[in-house]
């Protein structure tokens, strides 16, 4: 364990400016165990020392320097060249860094090597029979400075410091969403940060979970996927491969579809003449802006696609980004065949295994899955492979069950969400989950505040719970559309009102194709 802590340190060192600069004021080198870790370490802080900054892969040629004068144990160096540095590329390369999380693994580490230190001078004391020098000792110990990031006192110097890191640090967005959606919730994206979907059962939770994986795991980010029971390995397995190829396994959602596709009130109307717009006649020009985006029927829409062949969705201008002039088109789409087991594996390949995108799936039945069976999945992955997940995904809160002694079913669910935000600010990572809205929600085109099932100190926890919506005569399912709305949001202002409505097509397993305000 040592052993990985400080290869993890010593990467840090050589990878991260912000790192040396935050672990500089506790550094200790003779807190290091390994004679390698010490080694490189002195290079690092000479090199910071010199030029303010890490290394990178500066270090290669400070280790060839170093090898050509002959200063190094031949132990060592072959370390060094077989160990160290054939890992640093991939460090060079890594998309996103959890300083925080080293950060903490890092004081963590010394207190302890400190502590086993002290410890190891009594007893060789006592065993030479010092008895009172190894009294002494012990009375001697002063627990080193550290970086505690849980008390400040701001009569010092270091509250500037602390106050000037809250204003200059800038969020670290672990997953981007394009366009509407996108500034809608991509400031909410970032580490430390837990959010959750409220909806009520069959409007796709899951699926958002999945989306949300999948595209941090394209993006470069490390994903932990927990599933509590909704779904099977095999299901979710099938699942995951079905979004990577567009296409279903089964049979039934094979052929001719209809798609959604965002188009302009204006453009359908026949009320633009703005230069970039792409069709130069409308559809429904004796329909009212109101009727298009609220009232219009997949029945309609496939009729005049029919009948207008030539007709040309716009979403061209700068104007449509900022205006709620978005409304459904519909296109027509055609899957030959059932994706086949042989499909299936090489898109995942190509995915996961050739682009060596980290994704971890742990599947466990119903009601089995606790936030404490997680905390240790997650401590066996990163003493296994140095796995520390950027973004944990949880399908679904509702599912996960509370080890210890029975309580009432509210305060149980209660300590699962307050454990899951727990988890986030402890790994410094983006946790995501769901949860069922309750009975009333059926009858509602918009969930609100009161729609929440259990408890309602869920909303206590999430620092945002977006609800997912649609019309209760299924208008909106049909075409493929679905509404996001703020439930509730920790920062800032918000409404139950503001939403954004995305497109979707789930036979094809994608909830998101497109958005619009």
């Amino acid at each position: 364990m040592a052993e990985q802590v400080e290869r993890k340190i010593i990467i840090g060192c050589i990878t991260s400016t912000e790192y040396l600069q935050q672990i500089k004021s506790y550094w200790d080198i003779k807190l290091l165990e390994s004679s390698t870790a010490r080694q490189l370490a002195m290079w690092v802080w000479e090199y910071f020392d010199k030029y303010n900054k890490a290394p990178l892969k500066d270090i290669e040629g400070i280790y060839y320097e170093k090898l050509k004068e002959g200063k190094l144990a031949k132990d060592v160096a072959e370390e060094i060249e077989e160990e160290i540095l054939p890992g640093l590329s991939e460090e060079y390369t890594e998309v996103s860094f959890n300083l925080n999380y080293l950060l903490d693994q890092t004081e963590a580490y010394f207190k302890e090597r400190r502590l086993s230190i002290h410890l190891a001078t009594i007893e060789a004391l006592l065993e030479k029979g010092q008895v009172v020098e190894a009294e002494q000792y012990a009375l001697d110990y002063t627990p080193g400075q550290s970086a505690s990031k849980e008390d400040i006192d701001l009569s010092t110097d270091e509250a500037l410091d602390r106050i000037e890191k809250a204003f200059t640090t800038t969020a670290d967005i672990l997953i981007k969403y394009p366009r509407q959606l996108g500034v809608f919730w991509n400031h909410q994206m970032v580490r430390g940060r837990f959010l959750a979907f409220l909806a009520s059962e069959k409007k796709g939770k899951s699926f958002w979970l999945l989306d949300i994986a999948i595209r941090a795991s394209r993006q470069g980010r490390r994903v932990a996927f927990f599933q509590a029971g909704d779904m099977s390995e095999d299901e979710q397995l099938k699942r995951i491969c079905v979004y990577l190829a567009k296409k279903s396994d089964k049979e039934r959602y094979c052929g001719e579809m209809w798609e959604p596709c965002r188009d302009c009130v204006h453009n359908q109307r026949d009320t633009c003449d703005k230069e970039e717009r792409e069709c130069d006649f409308g559809i429904f020009e004796d329909k009212s802006i109101a009727e298009l985006r609220y009232e219009i029927q997949q029945d309609e829409l496939i009729e005049a696609y029919k009948d207008n062949k030539d007709y040309v969705p716009c979403h061209n201008c700068e104007a449509y980004i900022h205006n709620k002039w978005g409304v459904p088109w519909l296109k027509s789409v055609t899957i030959d065949k059932p994706l086949t087991v042989d499909e299936a594996q090489d898109i995942a390949e190509e995915f996961f295994i050739n682009n060596q995108r980290r994704f971890k799936l742990s599947t466990h039945p119903n009601g089995t899955l606790s936030t404490q069976k997680i905390r240790a999945q997650l401590s066996v992955w990163e003493k296994q492979d140095g796995f520390v997940p950027d973004v944990i995904l949880v399908d679904y809160a509702d599912l996960l069950t509370v080890e210890g002694p029975n309580s009432e079913f509210r305060h149980k669910q209660n300590t699962i969400w307050m454990n899951l935000r727990s988890l986030s600010q402890e790994k410094h990572c983006l946790v995501v989950t769901a949860t069922q809205a309750d009975a009333d929600s059926y009858k509602r085109d918009r969930l609100q505040l009161s729609n929440f099932s259990e408890d309602k100190r869920k909303y206590a926890h999430v620092s945002a719970m977006y609800g997912l919506n649609q019309d209760a005569k299924d208008r909106e399912k049909k075409i493929g559309l679905m509404r996001i709305n703020e439930i509730v949001v920790r920062e800032g202002d918000f409404s139950n009102s503001h939403e954004v409505t995305v497109l979707q097509n789930l036979k094809r397993g994608r909830p998101f194709l497109g958005s619009y305000l």
